[in-house]
């Protein structure tokens, strides 16, 4: 317990905006159960830079987006080296990439939000991104795994999207099926991920190559509490 203390308040010094731990053993892929604890960074992203977000993205929403990724991956580089100096292995998943040659080459080594989500942090939208409790979707997530026992102080928290239809109304690449997630469920039940990125690639090549769009993020009324 000393230790995630310790760890907590190193993560914030070092930027975090929210933090969680989770037992992640039965999320993960052979290769990773011998990290069976998840720590859940979050940084905040620039309400002003998002507002600015209409019908597509902006060019500062991209550089705001990579510049946020790279934030994290020092918190977590820094947290899993803290980790390490303690006695214990542990791994930094990057905050944004995709593995090219897994099945589904949308997916990355492990998924944030299921970390995310079981610290109690939030839940998963319609949208398909996580919504903070705190910030709703306006923030990215990383996540270190380690063999340290870690022990979760979150609760579960219940999806409130109720019966908002913003974001699936809003989305100009139609992607999203306005169904509800429900724990365990299939990332197709809510996205078309293929449908995302075509879209972004062709409409928004300009901007960051279509890597973002941002217009679900702004338009959650969760973000705009």
């Amino acid at each position: 317990m000393e230790l995630m203390h310790v760890l907590s308040e190193k993560l914030k010094e070092w930027g975090a905006s929210l933090i969680g731990f989770s037992d992640v053993h039965n999320k993960l892929s052979a290769e990773l159960l011998k990290y069976p604890y998840a720590v859940t960074v979050g940084v905040r992203l620039s309400d002003a830079i998002i507002d600015e977000i209409k019908d597509k993205p902006t060019f500062t929403y991209f550089h705001h987006y990579r510049t946020v990724n790279t934030l994290i991956d020092q918190i977590t580089l820094r947290g899993m080296l803290y980790i390490q100096e303690s006695g214990f292995k542990a791994l930094a998943i990057p905050a944004s990439q995709t593995v090219n040659d897994a099945e589904d080459a949308h997916f990355g080594l492990f998924a944030h939000k299921t970390a995310a989500v079981m610290a109690g942090l939030g839940w998963i939208g319609r949208s398909g991104l996580f919504i903070s409790s705190d910030y709703g979707p306006r923030v990215r997530l990383g996540t270190i795994l380690t063999e340290m026992p870690l022990t979760s102080a979150g609760e579960d928290v219940e999806q409130n999207c109720g019966d908002c239809r913003l974001c699936v109304q809003s989305c100009p690449a139609m992607a999203l099926t306005g169904n509800c997630w429900e724990a365990g469920c299939d990332r197709s039940k809510l996205v078309d991920v293929n449908a995302c990125s075509d879209y972004m690639t062709s409409k928004f090549k300009l901007i960051g190559r279509g890597a973002v769009c941002g217009i679900c993020v702004r338009v959650c009324p969760w973000g705009n509490k």
